[in-house]
């Protein structure tokens, strides 16, 4: 990209785009209605309540929450429908408190099935796994229950572990590894425990498992594939010898992708192996120079360790154009936080990649994240 400005371009000579590069977030549009009850007094004290908290960054938030809440009252539904959105809440609260404090450290979710014993290959493959992630200093969260789940807190270890419970009628006690750890959340409904499944992941890695297993990994992937989380390495993991995972990898080749029901760079989404070594090396090399993206308004913003060179970047133009909403615009580097992108945990990486995506083309993005990470 040719520089116009040099006076301010970095020294390896890319020009941050002005129109996003900014470290102050939009206004909000003029005449935009404002969330509220509707009634003066009830408004009032909402505003009473929170007179202390104004200076807070998520104060506008919590205010919407309240007059949500209120709304609730005059929703029409039954008690059992408020009760469900309380403890809902409830839970979210709970859970965001106990992973607030490891917020910027990288987190592998580990999923299997709770039947898979000591003596079972996965079982160990499944401690090893999670001893190098720990190792390389990330943590390891699972359902807290036997089999599987319990094999990746034994490898972690109880200081690097999390353990995501679910209340069950027959009722899922914890295992031995993460019981009584501080880490340990217990749910109530699945749909609850799922967000944090994915929203607190680096990483999913899939062992063996039934229904739960293939329900929780399918619905990483439909995240992932619809751009409702960002892109994270999804590992599905066979013993040597294994064919479970090498068998739903054909039927997603021969099922899903051969009648046209996902696109073909879909199944770019997810990596299939029998190697511990491979697993650990997808985990970590996914952020070799990647390190998160997020969705701004219209565009499309990748965070990066390293700039790219003025060749790598006619590259992404070159191999990548399809990802351009309409195959208009282009790919811009932007040094720093871009106009109204919030501030993201310690440490921030120095660049960014922002260009206006079809939003589509998940598939096809998990590529262009590839070819960066081989910068």
């Amino acid at each position: 990209m040719a520089c116009s400005r040099p006076r301010t371009c970095d020294p390896g000579g890319i020009c941050p785009p002005p129109r996003y590069h900014s470290r102050v977030k939009e206004p909000t549009r003029r005449g935009h209605h404002r969330y509220s009850v509707g009634r003066p007094d009830v408004d009032s004290a909402i505003e009473a309540v929170l007179a202390g908290h104004a200076d807070h960054p998520s104060a506008e938030l919590a205010r919407q929450m309240l007059v949500t809440t209120m709304k609730f009252l005059e929703s029409g539904g039954s008690r059992a429908s408020v009760r469900q959105a309380n403890t809902t809440l409830k839970e979210m609260r709970y859970a965001t408190k106990i992973f607030a404090p490891f917020e910027g450290v990288r987190k592998a979710t580990i999923f299997g099935s709770a039947r898979i014993h000591s003596g079972d290959p996965a079982y160990a493959m499944a401690v090893d796994f999670s001893q190098r992630m720990a190792a390389a200093g990330w943590m390891i969260i699972t359902g807290a229950g036997p089999g599987i789940m319990q094999a990746g807190n034994e490898g972690a270890g109880r200081e690097k572990s999390f353990g995501v419970n679910i209340r069950l009628p027959f009722e899922q006690s914890a295992n031995p590894a993460i019981d009584g750890s501080p880490r340990l959340i217990t749910f109530r409904y699945f749909f609850v425990r799922k967000i944090f499944f994915v929203k607190e992941s680096s990483a999913i890695v899939l062992f063996p498992g039934g229904f739960g297993t293939l329900d929780e990994g399918a619905e990483a992937l439909t995240l992932i594939q619809t751009g409702k989380t960002p892109p994270v390495p999804v590992v599905m993991i066979d013993h040597p010898g294994g064919d479970y995972w090498k068998r739903v990898h054909a039927f997603f080749q021969e099922v899903l992708r051969d009648r046209g029901l996902i696109s073909p760079e879909d199944l770019g989404l997810y990596r299939v192996t029998d190697s511990v070594d491979a697993a650990v090396s997808e985990c970590l090399g996914f952020y070799r120079n990647y390190h998160s993206a997020r969705h701004l308004k219209e565009l499309y913003l990748l965070r990066v360790q390293k700039a790219p060179t003025h060749e790598q970047l006619a590259a992404l133009h070159r191999d990548f154009r399809g990802l351009l909403h309409g195959g208009k615009g282009e790919f811009e580097v932007v040094r720093g936080r871009a106009t109204g992108e919030d501030p993201i945990p310690l440490p921030d990486p120095p660049w960014r990649i922002v260009f206006p995506f079809d939003k589509r083309s998940y598939g096809r993005l998990r590529m262009m994240i590839d070819s960066i990470n081989a910068w």
